[in-house]
């Protein structure tokens, strides 16, 4: 479980400021999918501030990173994997977007990213062609079994047209 409290914003004039969540929904403890948890520990072992307030990005003069400093890292970093135009953020995206495929409910995956309103929580929500034949077929499942429980209804085709 990872505890968001707070973040380290920088104001246009360069100077750091740690502060609140926007609003106290984004204050969160957030699961961590098993498989990810080994990188998550060796990460807050060799690059982040030990205790449970220490910070999670440090650079190697033991500050904050900048945000040109960090995002210098991180391009390299994906170059380094062979990934191209993928910005940190992104990864918020995909997460959510993973997280709505499991059937989570809007209301948990506004509780997950913090959000305290639905239009937020959906702005993450990516439809893909994959998840969209999955729905077509859930519901040719449906239309299957009805068929063959048979409705006892004749429907528009056999009706008499009023």
């Amino acid at each position: 479980m990872i505890r968001v409290r707070g973040a380290v914003s920088e104001l246009t004039n360069g100077q750091r400021v740690y502060k609140a969540p926007k609003s106290e929904a984004g204050k969160r403890t957030v699961a961590v999918p098993a498989s990810v948890l080994p990188v998550v520990r060796t990460h807050l072992d060799l690059f982040a501030e030990k205790g449970a307030d220490g910070r999670v990005f440090v650079g190697a003069k033991k500050a904050t990173p900048r945000r040109n400093h960090f995002n210098r890292l991180w391009h390299r970093a994906c170059a380094d994997a062979g990934v191209k135009g993928l910005r940190f953020h992104d990864l918020r995206h995909t997460g959510n977007t993973l997280a709505s495929h499991t059937s989570a409910s809007t209301r948990e995956l506004m509780t997950r990213l913090g959000h305290s309103s639905a239009r937020a929580a959906l702005i993450y929500q990516h439809a893909n062609r994959e998840r969209e034949r999955e729905i077509a077929d859930a519901i040719d499942t449906m239309i299957v079994q009805a068929l063959k429980r048979g409705s006892g209804r004749e429907g528009h085709a056999g009706g008499t047209g009023g």
